[in-house]
C-alpha cells in the first residue's frame, strides 16, 4: 500500500481492533472520527480519503461530492439508511454493507428481549436486589411463549432466524408481514404470510420487528398499528428505531395499551436518562432497554471485521466490490460492484 493511502472510519466508539490494526500495520493514515462528528469535519477529513468506513454517521451529498479520491464506502454493519444513495450514484461511488455477519446474533438478542419481557425478568431482578426475595403473587405472573402467536414485521435473514427459534424451538405459531417475501418463501421458513399488517398485529402475543428502514417503512408501526395490538401483547424492536412512531409507542405504554416493549434501537441515539424524548421509558417496569447491542458478540464482531477487510481490499485493489445484500438500493448500483450471495 502507498504511504499516501488514507482511510477514514467514523463511529470510533464501536471498537474494531482487527480493522484498525490492519491499516496501521500497512502504513496507511487511519483517521478515526466520533459518533457525533459534524458534517463539516467529515467533509474535511474525507476530501482526500481513499476509503470511508462508516456505521451510523450520515454520509451526505456534501461528503460524496467533495471526496474526489474516494474509492468506496463500506458500511460495517447492515442498515444503509444513513447513506445518500442519490449522491453515491451521481459520483459513481460504490457502496457496500455486510449483511450476513449477525443474522443469528441479532435474532438471539431479539429473542432474549422477548423472553425477558414474557418472564418479567427485569422487574424481578430489581425486586430481588432491593428486597432479597419475593413471593409468587399475581404481579409476577409471566407468560409462556409455547402456544402463543409471534408476529414478525419483516421476514428477511434475521426474521427467518427468529421464526425458527420461536416456532421450531419454542412451539409458537409464527406469522409474518413482509410484502417482499412470497408465501412459499415464508412457508419454507415456518412462517404464515399475512397480507395486512394491522390484521396480523391483532392476532399477536409478541411482535418482533426486522424490517429494513427506508422512506416507505418509516413509522411502519404507528398509532393506528399499536391500537390494533392486544393489551396483553409485547413489541420488540431490534431493527431501526424509526420503524416505530416512538412518541405513539411511549403513549401506548403509559396508557397500558400494550403490555410492554423491548427496544434495542432508537431514532435518536444515544438515549439519556434526562432530556431525551424517550427518557420516560427508563421508569417503566414493562420496558426493557438495550443500547443498540443485540449484534455485539465475539463471534459476530470477528465475522464483521474479517469481511469488512475483504471488501476494503477489493476496493483498494481496483476490483469490483462484492455486494451480498438484496437491498434494492445496493442492487441498483452500476459502477464498481459485482453481485453475489
Amino acid at each position: 500500500m502507498s504511504d499516501r493511502l488514507k482511510i477514514v472510519r467514523t463511529d470510533r466508539e464501536l471498537e474494531c481492533p482487527l480493522i484498525d490494526k490492519y491499516f496501521r500495520d500497512a502504513g496507511a493514515e487511519l483517521v478515526l472520527l466520533p459518533d457525533d462528528v459534524s458534517e463539516d469535519e467529515l467533509v474535511a477529513q474525507t476530501q482526500d480519503a481513499d476509503l470511508l468506513l462508516m456505521c451510523y454517521t450520515p454520509i451526505t451529498e456534501r461528503v460524496f461530492h467533495n471526496a474526489t479520491r474516494l474509492k468506496g464506502v463500506v458500511k460495517y454493519g447492515v442498515g444503509i439508511d444513513a447513506i445518500d444513495f442519490a449522491a453515491a450514484t451521481a459520483t459513481k461511488t460504490p457502496v457496500v454493507n455486510i449483511p450476513k455477519y449477525a443474522e443469528e446474533t441479532v435474532a438471539e438478542g431479539a429473542f432474549a428481549l422477548m423472553i425477558a419481557l414474557a418472564k418479567k425478568l427485569m422487574p424481578l431482578q430489581r425486586t430481588m436486589r432491593r428486597d432479597g426475595w419475593t413471593w409468587p403473587e399475581s404481579a409476577w405472573l409471566g407468560n409462556d411463549i409455547a402456544g402463543k402467536t409471534v408476529g414478525l414485521v419483516g421476514v428477511g435473514r434475521i426474521g427467518k432466524s427468529m421464526a425458527r427459534m420461536a416456532g421450531t424451538g419454542f412451539r409458537a405459531r409464527v406469522i409474518g408481514y413482509d410484502p417482499s417475501a412470497s408465501r412459499q418463501e415464508m412457508a419454507a421458513a415456518g412462517v404464515e404470510k399475512a397480507d395486512c399488517l394491522q390484521e396480523m398485529l391483532a392476532q399477536c402475543d409478541f411482535v418482533s420487528i426486522h424490517s429494513v428502514l427506508k422512506p416507505e417503512t418509516r413509522h411502519l408501526i404507528g398509532e393506528a398499528e399499536l391500537r390494533c395490538m392486544k393489551r396483553s401483547a409485547f413489541l420488540i424492536n431490534s431493527a431501526r428505531g424509526a420503524l416505530v412512531d416512538e412518541a405513539a409507542l411511549q403513549s401506548a405504554l403509559k396508557d397500558n395499551q400494550i403490555a410492554g416493549a423491548g427496544l434495542d434501537v432508537f431514532s435518536q441515539e444515544p438515549l439519556s436518562l434526562n432530556g431525551h424524548p424517550l427518557s420516560e421509558l427508563f421508569e417503566m417496569d414493562n420496558v426493557l432497554l438495550s443500547p443498540h447491542m443485540t449484534f455485539y458478540t465475539h463471534e459476530a464482531m470477528q465475522r464483521l471485521e474479517e469481511e469488512v477487510l475483504q471488501r476494503c481490499k477489493e476496493l483498494l485493489n481496483g476490483q469490483p466490490v462484492l455486494v451480498k445484500s438484496r437491498d434494492a438500493r445496493l442492487r441498483s448500483q452500476q459502477h464498481g460492484v459485482v453481485f453475489g450471495s
